[in-house]
């Protein structure tokens, strides 16, 4: 009787959680009907802001996966003073609130910043520019694809590795040859979050880089600059980037699954 009071009363609670994540997401695409949905995206600012987050978000993930990946290949197979710190300090953005990110990046790359007049020197401008964009992006989302990195890495068997050595393989080649490929599940399933957190990213992009059509007003900027004015507009964006973070997922899961079952993707 109790077991039954329990799974009567789980059952209820998964219910719940449903209904209060999935309605609003749902009532994005039914509060308006796809016709106006496909005629706001027609609008030449929506356009524009979707092309340019795909844009800073395609560079974003570039840098993140070129530095990240032997970054977390290090941290999951050496043991050394410090590891738990440094892993500390990468984390650290996932909990750092959005407009702190921003004024941290202002405080580090801005003009009178700890970087500044290093950044100045060199003719690179950040401030309100795009690169800008593309900086606010690596910074909150690389923690999302390194965390899963090196947990995809730790869970790939010594033995493997150190075969790979034995057989003359240099690090790097055991890295691309064997590490990769077998963390394969782990490391796309950290890339499409890390790709879904720049998509989304708001707070920090404004403080640092501002909102300025065409430069640096991605899709949740331009979502939240046409709430009062467009409001079907800003529906449109927003369910954009919710189908684009729904087929992110799916084609995780579906990956995984397959490589579970045996089969190469």
């Amino acid at each position: 009787m109790r077991r039954r009071a329990f799974a009567i009363a789980s059952f209820l609670a998964l219910a719940l959680l449903l209904v209060f994540l999935v309605l609003p997401i749902v009532a994005i695409f039914t509060h308006t009907s796809p016709g106006e949905l496909i005629d706001a995206l027609g609008d030449h600012s929506a356009r524009q802001a979707l092309r340019l987050s795909f844009e800073t978000a395609a560079i974003a993930m570039g840098v993140i996966v070129v530095v990240g990946t032997p970054a977390s290949y290090l941290l999951a197979t050496r043991d050394f003073g410090g590891r738990a710190a440094v892993l500390t300090l990468i984390e650290l953005p996932l909990i750092v609130p959005p407009a702190v990110a921003g004024l941290a990046l202002l405080a580090t790359f801005g003009p009178n910043g700890i970087l500044g007049s290093f950044v100045s020197d060199t003719g690179i401008e950040l401030v309100f520019q795009t690169a800008g964009v593309v900086v606010a992006l690596t910074f909150v989302a690389s923690p999302y694809y390194v965390r899963q990195a090196v947990a995809a890495f730790s869970a790939v068997p010594t033995s493997m590795l150190e075969a790979s050595e034995q057989l003359g393989a240099r690090p790097g080649r055991t890295l691309l040859s064997v590490a990769v490929p077998t963390a394969r599940p782990g490391l796309l399933a950290g890339f499409s979050l890390a790709l879904g957190r720049a998509l989304g990213e708001f707070g920090a992009t404004l403080m640092f880089a501002g909102s300025f059509p065409g430069t640096t007003q991605t899709a949740p900027l331009a979502i939240f600059a046409e709430f009062n004015t467009d409001f079907t507009g800003a529906l449109a964006l927003a369910a954009i980037l919710i189908a684009l973070a729904g087929a992110l997922l799916l084609s995780v899961k579906l990956v995984a699954g397959r490589e579970a079952l045996g089969f190469s993707p």
